[in-house]
């Protein structure tokens, strides 16, 4: 497949990404002629794959990733086009097996199937990791290639091969827990600033608030390939009652309390650190290992919850609101809405209260019987905790007033709560039937809204 053919899987260049002006083609690799940089790197590639000896495979995957690092983005997405398209599986011997499997099934026939049908761009993605901080350069690179991803099709084999190899080199077993305190390097204390994707750390002062007070802890796993970069956090708030709005428990002056009084774990932000490893199901294991560690340190702990947002909740609703057939907006509530576009609205008391008597089983209903086109929860911060086994206890009006908050979801936070005693039958009912985990009172003000219509998906946790 020639350049031309390689660019023609992508959307157009100047549309998509932001780097050389348009025109600008490749630098010309050395040597120069017609071969471009780009060209000459893929040629390095196939000779890579190729390649037997272990110091001039490690050579040649360095300078693969040292030149890679040198492109502008729209060299990087026709790099990574070219790899997509030139490294695929061999069709030819992949039929040769699959028929031979046919003819005579057994396990050494199913071996050859399994080796014929795997994608060169594995091979040459577990050759390009052998390089010094080839690890770090791929997850780096697999950011390129969602970017690239996001408008051609064609990528999308090849980003499931990087999610493939991600979930074996990033597994529990190679993950180590830390807990991050005001005594950590400042390096990483810089990143988890960076990083935080819930709720903004402003500067230094708000991170000490966050770490250093004895009723606060922040824990963060890490992979050895990685350094000192966090794959992913979570913030923990000490409290002796679940907390229904996020701005108390980070206010400034907040009364402090001791660790051994505390009764509660509140998980408040969890963030990914690493969007090269988006898809890569590490975040759950997260969760319960923090769970473990705070139950030895402090007995007293009995209720692990979280304080969480419902990141697309506004977007959703707008569509229920312009969508005038939608069977669960009643006309009343349709009128109660139409206050969420008055500026000012969660100042005055009368339109809270009539908000939030509309939005309440809206929300229910969002977080328990939205569903994708796939029939997945839709919303992903419930799919994460639903699907950790924890179940969905109360909704919280105004929870966070932020302007992120009011935006995203006009300011409704909820509590989901990891009972350690139901963990197990919640998530092996969440992952066979889709079965949710909810309160009695989520049940109740969902069924509100229009019984006959709303799926009957929902589990009660208790009787």
């Amino acid at each position: 497949m020639s350049l031309k053919q390689v660019q023609s899987l992508l959307p157009p260049l100047p549309a998509v990404f932001r780097g050389r002006p348009a025109g600008r083609g490749p630098r010309p690799a050395p040597g120069g002629g017609a071969t471009t940089a780009i060209e000459h790197l893929i040629g390095l590639a196939e000779r890579l794959v190729g390649e037997r000896s272990e110091a001039t495979s490690v050579a040649l995957s360095g300078e693969i990733l040292r030149s890679y690092r040198t492109f502008d983005p729209a060299e990087r997405a026709v790099f990574l086009a070219g790899i997509a398209a030139r490294f695929g599986s061999d069709l030819v011997a992949l039929q040769e097996a699959a028929r031979a499997f046919l003819a005579n099934p057994d396990q050494k026939g199913t071996a050859r199937l399994l080796t014929a049908a795997e994608p060169r761009r594995q091979e040459l993605l577990r050759a390009l990791n052998h390089a010094p901080g080839g690890t770090h350069a791929l997850v780096r690179m697999r950011e390129d290639l969602m970017q690239a991803a996001a408008g051609a099709p064609a990528l999308a084999a090849f980003d499931d091969d990087f999610v493939h190899l991600f979930a074996s080199w990033f597994n529990r077993g190679f993950l180590t827990l830390r807990r991050i305190d005001w005594r950590t390097p400042a390096t990483i204390l810089e990143r988890i600033i960076r990083y935080e994707a819930v709720h903004a750390i402003g500067d230094w002062a708000e991170l000490r608030r966050r770490l250093d007070p004895p009723d606060r802890r922040l824990y963060a796993f890490f992979h050895p390939a990685l350094d000192d970069e966090p794959l992913i956090f979570v913030e923990v708030a000490l409290t002796t009652t679940v907390p229904s709005a996020i701005g108390p428990l980070l206010a400034k002056d907040r009364p402090v309390l001791p660790a051994n009084e505390a009764t509660t774990a509140v998980f408040y932000s969890i963030s990914n650190a690493q969007r090269g490893l988006r898809g890569v199901p590490f975040g759950n294991f997260l969760i319960k290992q923090v769970v473990e560690d705070l139950r030895r340190e402090l007995p007293r702990l009995g209720t692990f919850v979280t304080l969480s947002p419902v990141p697309g909740l506004a977007a959703w609703l707008q569509r229920l609101r312009d969508d005038l057939d939608a069977a669960v907006v009643s006309p009343r509530t349709r009128r109660h809405l139409r206050l969420l576009d008055r500026p000012g609205w969660t100042q005055k008391t009368a339109a809270r209260d009539l908000i939030a008597r509309a939005l309440r089983p809206l929300v229910a209903h969002y977080v328990l019987n939205a569903r994708t086109a796939d029939g997945q929860v839709i919303d992903p911060v419930a799919r994460f905790h639903l699907g950790n086994g924890a179940h969905l206890e109360r909704i919280n009006m105004l929870g966070d007033q932020s302007v992120r908050g009011l935006r995203q979801s006009h300011g409704v936070m909820v509590n989901y709560v990891y009972d350690l005693a139901g963990i197990a039958r919640n998530q092996a009912a969440f992952a066979r039937r889709g079965e949710v985990a909810a309160s009695s009172d989520i049940r109740k003000a969902a069924r509100s809204l229009a019984p006959s219509r709303t799926p009957s998906i929902l589990r009660s946790i208790r009787p």
